[in-house]
């Protein structure tokens, strides 16, 4: 299994995606989200190409993206799950066990204007 490296503008975007979620949902949803991002995550380290997953060649030729909606039964708590979860990993495998991950992003956002043009290239 690889293994998964957050990029800066990845972190801060789960940072805000939890404190948004949390002002407006309230703790026990943050949690559920917070859940469900851990699971992804785990999940595209243990098969980056994984069902649910999709090559991006329109980013770049090594990034792929992944909806969060694919790991939601995995990502269950005593909560219960996150019922609609809107937003996607952007990530790339650098080496066979290194997963970079660029941004967490909302599924309705252009993705193009949210990474360096460069990413995935490396």
């Amino acid at each position: 299994m690889a293994v998964y490296r957050l990029a800066a503008s990845a972190e801060e975007d789960i940072v805000e995606l939890l404190a948004y979620t949390e002002a407006n949902f309230g703790e026990i949803a943050r949690v559920r989200y917070e859940r469900l991002l851990i699971t992804a995550l785990r999940d595209i380290a243990a098969d980056p190409e994984r069902p649910g997953s999709f090559a991006r060649n329109e980013l770049g030729g090594k990034v792929r993206s992944y909806h969060l909606r694919h790991s939601r039964e995995r990502a269950r708590t005593e909560h219960g799950i996150v019922l609609r979860p809107r937003h996607l990993l952007l990530y790339h495998v650098a080496r066979a066990d290194l997963i970079g991950v660029g941004r967490v992003l909302h599924d309705v956002m252009e993705l193009e204007r949210h990474l360096p043009a460069s990413y995935g290239e490396d």
